[in-house]
């Protein structure tokens, strides 16, 4: 009989009720720590401070993620210098009037094999019907630097 590979969510002892995994809810519990140490939203100490927070994010990354996240945080910034770094669940974000518009997921956030980089519904990509607001991130080059640019500004538009 071969090993079943484990859940990613784990039940109660009754069996019956589904939990978040250690993952999800540090997660859970970083976005509470946030919203309670946040500045008031569009003052000049809400933009420092979410440097300061999305760099110690960024600094806390392997390699690989931390290579990516530094360059999308520039990328952001250059695209929509309005942006408002702050952090999203312990994660790379950028805001505008408060609200998160698009945020860098590493990959080792939730032990996946990509990054991505996503949007909230507050950004302005509609098109049609149906569009995409996640992508994934191995690596990037100057069509994926472009790309990120171009949504972004299309984001905050």
């Amino acid at each position: 009989m071969t090993d079943a590979k484990a859940p990613t969510r784990r039940t109660t002892s009754a069996g019956s009720r589904t939990v978040w995994t250690d993952e999800e809810r540090a997660a859970m519990q970083e976005g509470a720590r946030e919203r309670k140490a946040a500045p008031r939203a569009g003052s000049a100490e809400e933009r420092a401070q979410g440097e300061r927070d999305v760099q110690e994010k960024i600094a806390a990354m392997p390699d690989h993620d931390r290579t990516l996240g530094k360059r999308v945080h520039e990328l952001v910034l250059a695209s929509a210098p309005d942006l408002v770094p702050k952090t999203y669940y312990g994660m790379p974000a950028y805001a505008k009037d408060g609200k998160v518009i698009c945020f860098f997921k590493p990959a080792s956030k939730f032990k996946v094999r990509y990054a991505t980089f996503e949007f909230q519904a507050d950004a302005r990509l509609d098109d049609g019907a149906m569009w995409p607001v996640s992508f994934a991130l191995t690596e990037l080059t100057a069509a994926e630097e472009a790309r990120i640019e171009a949504l972004v500004k299309k984001a905050v538009s």
